[in-house]
């Protein structure tokens, strides 16, 4: 068991786009000393969700391993389109790496990220979209295909739940840009796009059979070159979300291009397997999070 550990929290406007304000919250510990960075990017299939997806035990123990947590806000889809999505995570990027120093006291050059599902793929996504590029990347159940037939077709999972109608998930959002969705209706436009095939339509704003290339530059599975971050991908094998190939295919990529990258398979277990209230207590899941943590000490602190 980890002993609590003792930290401050501070919350940053980083970007401001019209009257919406994206945040960030910073967790480190209470000391003066410089210290590598972790860019933590929540889920929520890029339409719902917050920075305070965070779960406490997982910051308590990237905090007391020695590393400040930054979790971010982004606009959410799709009121935003993946594009302008994607602009703030650079701009976050940007802004931890010119302001961190000295508003935190993080080292710019030693800099991770993590992130869980839609997070896990935006995760991918910095591994070519951020310059300079990370240190390290630990996408949790993330995917690097946004165009495939998992998400642009009809899912056989979702459509077992009962059927969202057009006129019901449009009522779930809104015209407004927002960065915060603590998303209960939101869940709702989610569930339609994947009963009916279109996430890639509703967030990407393209046509997957329409315009295939227009996905080239928002798919990781397609842009892994030998500059590509150390990666540890983790996923469940029983996953109903976000399928568990993902990760396979993922992997596949970076061996052929011989990236370092690891995958660490979590036998039997579904979607967000680290989120539940006692999830540190799992004896698989606690072990795990010391795999993570050995994984970006190699990476940040050698």
């Amino acid at each position: 068991n980890v002993e609590p550990v003792s930290f401050s929290k501070q919350t940053f406007t980083y970007k401001k786009v019209g009257d919406c304000e994206i945040k960030a919250d910073v967790y480190r510990s209470k000391d003066d000393q410089t210290r590598p960075v972790i860019l933590w990017i929540h889920g929520g299939a890029l339409i719902m969700g917050d920075r305070n997806g965070l779960r406490r035990d997982q910051m308590e123990r990237y905090v007391a391993a020695g590393y400040v947590v930054v979790s971010i806000d982004y606009r959410l889809a799709p009121e935003t389109k993946l594009n302008e999505i994607i602009e703030d995570l650079r701009d976050a990027h940007r802004w931890i790496r010119t302001s961190g120093p000295r508003l935190f006291k993080v080292d710019p050059d030693r800099l991770a990220v993590i992130g869980h599902s839609a997070g896990g793929y935006l995760t991918l996504m910095a591994g070519f979209c951020l310059s300079p590029r990370p240190k390290a990347l630990v996408p949790f159940y993330g995917y690097g295909d946004i165009a495939g037939a998992w998400y642009s077709r009809p899912d056989p999972f979702y459509n077992q739940q009962p059927k969202v109608s057009k006129e019901d998930a449009l009522q779930a959002v809104g015209d407004k840009i927002i960065a915060e969705g603590s998303g209960r209706n939101r869940s709702r436009f989610y569930l339609y796009c994947r009963q009916q095939g279109l996430w890639p339509k509703e967030v990407a704003g393209h046509d997957p059979d329409q315009e295939p290339k227009a996905f080239d530059p928002y798919c990781p599975v397609r842009n892994v070159t030998k500059d590509y971050p150390p990666t540890l991908l983790l996923h469940g094998n029983k996953d109903t979300d976000v399928p568990f190939e993902q990760s396979v295919l993922m992997a596949g990529a970076l061996k052929r291009i011989r990236v370092e990258h690891e995958m660490i398979t979590m036998e039997n277990r579904g979607h967000g397997f680290d989120g539940g209230r006692d999830a540190m207590k799992d004896p698989v899941i606690s072990q795990t999070f010391d795999r993570i943590i050995a994984f970006l000490d190699r990476r940040l602190k050698q």
